[in-house]
């Protein structure tokens, strides 16, 4: 795959946001997964830039954290988060940006579509995060929904009804601009 400076660039920016973003996470008591908005940049830059460089930009966040800079929830970092309790979720971000690109890109004028597609990749994150955790914590996987899922319901709602609202303004402005990747 050739990248242009542009396209490089827009990955690089998207990362940084991820970066800048996940960190600033809130704890919750009742779970071990706190509230982030770093599944909002990723379906933003998987919509925007579409599945293959919303996955890159994943990948480069993670590979930031795990060689140590504090780029995860809570400003922590290393390969000790992947193997804690949210690391599932961690790697539950590359499905998320899968499936919001791809049918992003597959169905650009279908709305109802790529919103599927941010509900099946969020599924997938959480189905994943969810598994991950039940096994770190010696959980069922009831047990783990019931504090890592249920309680991030409504703010992913939010967040899903967010990027299906802007995200398609935000990219024909991009387009227009003709600054698109």
């Amino acid at each position: 795959m050739y990248f242009t400076t542009k396209t490089m660039t827009l990955i690089g920016l998207f990362t940084a946001l991820l970066c800048i973003v996940a960190p600033m996470s809130i704890p919750i008591p009742i779970s071990p997964v706190p509230l982030s908005l770093a599944s909002l940049v990723v379906c933003f830059s998987a919509y925007l830039l579409g599945w293959k460089k919303g996955m890159i930009c994943c990948l480069l966040y993670f590979l930031i954290g795990i060689v140590g800079v504090p780029v995860f929830s809570g400003f922590s970092a290393g390969f000790s988060k992947l193997a804690g309790p949210t690391g599932g979720y961690l790697i539950g971000y590359f499905f998320l940006a899968f499936f919001t690109g791809f049918f992003a890109e597959t169905f650009p004028n279908a709305r109802g579509i790529q919103l599927l597609g941010i509900i099946i990749g969020t599924t997938f994150l959480y189905c994943f995060g969810t598994i991950w955790l039940a096994m770190v914590t010696n959980t069922t996987f009831l047990q783990a929904a019931v504090s890592a899922v249920i309680p991030f319901l409504p703010g992913d709602i939010c967040k899903i009804v967010i990027v299906i609202l802007l995200a398609p303004i935000i990219k024909r402005s991009v387009k227009q601009a003709q600054i698109s990747a």
